[in-house]
């Protein structure tokens, strides 16, 4: 007797082959059964009398493996609200965090203090951990809808050891640091990130990341990378963190592969040239991608690396200080000589009341609304938001960003956190990204633009990324592997998340299943939380070197 079945569906199980019509059963977290298990059709969830199995009609409808979010910011986000509604609403049943170089773990001294006090200011948040056995108890006690396995955040641990500063950690801080990474990957980590575009990592040379690089390879994890530039040194920046999987022989992944601003728009042969050289040369590749063509992350981040030396609390004083100010204006003017690229910024959210109406609005725009100069009241927001604001950056190619998917070593990931419509995790402006990345390729990219067929695109964001962190038994239809599982309508399925409305869940996602738990019916969050913590060494295999 089965917990569940779905009957007369077509299904693509992962692999990137053709779809077939099958039923499937499930029984408890597995799947039982691909195959004929009864005959008839049943209406949609309904209660067999024969039988106590729940009967799911699939036909017109489509069954895949749940979808994993390669890259996710969902850290702190699913302690605030377990539910991950923008997640797994659009299918999303496996997120990999602690992306850019920021985790939740590990993390202690100041760089704990200060999270611990933003976080209890903004969400009521208790940060009562330090290692990523405390965090991930902590996930466990409060139950998640969706799994979860995470990152070491290089940024963070840098940050514990040796605060926010441009020097080289000493060689006590270096042993420190190499010690905190051993113990989280043996605690369970799958790997380590670095965001070479933020502070403090901004100031680590590469052969720091590459010595703990070596640590991390040795126990079978990835490193993924959002690079030091994505725009005027972006082909430096490629050809750094390709030697640091050169050096450290670890398995790299580059975060959200682009090319921003249209001066580096050509660029992108140069780099798809150097990646696909180096995967020949014998070094492990891959990317990951979301399809939008803007970005998204602090409005702090337009500022040049030395002001944030020392922190957070000396960055503002910088800012304040009006030698100093024109200083950074110099700069800023320099680098952005056009009004025009204030333009193409967009606040998406801020803290205080003071500033509201300035989201959704261009920095250009929130200029003009204070009755201040761009560049003042760059800096004005930034102080009276603590520097907590998120914007949103339009400078990438619509094309670029099609040839960067279609590329065989580049999976889905949404680069977001998990959000909801209301509540704390309802507030601002968030990149439509987070709503609606994986029905966006489904539909737009997959099914109207004919970018790919939809077995490669589910494939993208199924086994192959199960295969590249080596996820057990998940990401396949597959008789034995857990029952993570989405039921989508083809010809529906689509994102409804906009720029100026992102709060807006897909259509098209009927049910998603988690565990063998019903965790979307119809489209609504039924509340289940059967989510788990996947750790190295008890879900997650020794992955194998990519030789695809």
């Amino acid at each position: 007797m089965y917990d569940l079945i779905v009957k007369n569906i077509k299904i693509y199980d992962g692999c990137g082959g053709e779809p077939f019509i099958a039923d499937a059963g499930i029984k408890g977290d597995r799947i039982a059964k691909i195959g004929s298990i009864m005959d008839g059709i049943a209406s949609p969830l309904i209660k067999s009398e024969a039988r106590n199995d729940k009967l799911i009609n699939g036909e017109g409808l489509c069954l895949s493996p749940g979808f994993v979010d390669i890259h996710s910011h969902s850290d702190y986000y699913l302690l605030i609200d377990p539910l991950a509604q923008s997640k797994v609403r659009q299918g999303v049943t496996t997120e990999v965090g602690g992306n850019c170089g920021y985790s939740a773990s590990p993390i202690f001294g100041s760089a704990l203090d200060e999270r611990k006090k933003s976080y209890k200011e903004q969400f009521g948040l208790e940060l009562n951990w330090t290692k990523l056995n405390g965090y991930n108890k902590k996930i466990e006690e409060n139950g998640i809808s969706l799994n979860y396995c995470q990152l070491i955040g290089h940024n963070t641990v840098r940050a514990s050891v040796a605060g926010v500063v441009d020097r080289d950690p000493s060689p006590d801080e270096m042993k420190k640091m190499e010690r905190i990474i051993e113990e989280a990957m043996d605690d369970g980590a799958v790997g380590m990130s670095v965001g070479f575009a933020y502070t403090p990592s901004c100031f680590a040379k590469k052969e720091e990341v590459a010595n703990l690089c070596k640590i991390v390879a040795k126990r079978g994890g990835i490193f993924t990378t959002h690079i030091r530039s994505e725009g005027r040194t972006l082909i430096e920046s490629i050809e750094e963190v390709i030697d640091i999987a050169r050096v450290s022989g670890v398995r790299l992944q580059i975060s959200h592969l682009k090319t921003f601003g249209e001066e580096n728009w050509g660029k992108l042969d140069e780099v798809f040239k150097l990646i696909e050289s180096a995967i020949n040369e014998g070094i492990d590749i891959v990317c990951d991608r979301y399809p939008y063509t803007a970005a998204n992350t602090g409005l702090q981040a337009v500022l040049p690396d030395w002001v944030f030396d020392g922190g957070k609390e000396k960055a503002i004083e910088r800012l304040k200080d009006y030698k100093t100010r024109d200083k950074i204006k110099t700069e800023l003017l320099k680098k952005y000589p056009s009004n025009s690229y204030w333009d193409s910024v967009m606040i998406s959210q801020v803290v205080t009341d003071k500033n509201k109406e300035t989201e959704g609005k261009s920095v250009k725009k929130g200029a003009e609304i204070f009755k201040k100069d761009v560049i003042d009241f760059l800096f004005d927001i930034l102080i009276e938001e603590n520097l907590e604001v998120d914007a949103i950056y339009f400078f990438m190619s619509e094309d670029n960003m099609k040839r960067i998917l279609k590329k065989d070593y580049v999976m889905i990931g949404s680069d977001s956190g998990a959000r909801s419509t209301d509540g704390l995790l309802g507030l601002g402006l968030p990149h439509p990204r987070t709503f609606g990345t994986f029905p966006r390729v489904l539909g737009k990219y997959c099914r109207d633009e004919k970018l790919f067929d939809l077995p490669t695109a589910i494939y993208k964001m199924t086994s192959y990324p199960c295969k590249r962190i080596g996820i057990k038994d998940r990401g396949l239809i597959k008789e034995g592997y857990f029952a993570d599982l989405v039921i989508f309508n083809p010809d529906t399925i689509s994102d409804t998340a906009t720029y100026e409305s992102p709060k807006n869940y897909p259509k098209g996602i009927e049910y998603v299943i988690i565990n063998g738990k019903i965790t979307v019916n119809n489209g609504n969050h039924t509340g289940a939380k059967a989510g788990r913590i996947l750790i190295q060494n008890k879900n997650l295999m020794k992955p194998q070197i990519n030789t695809d």
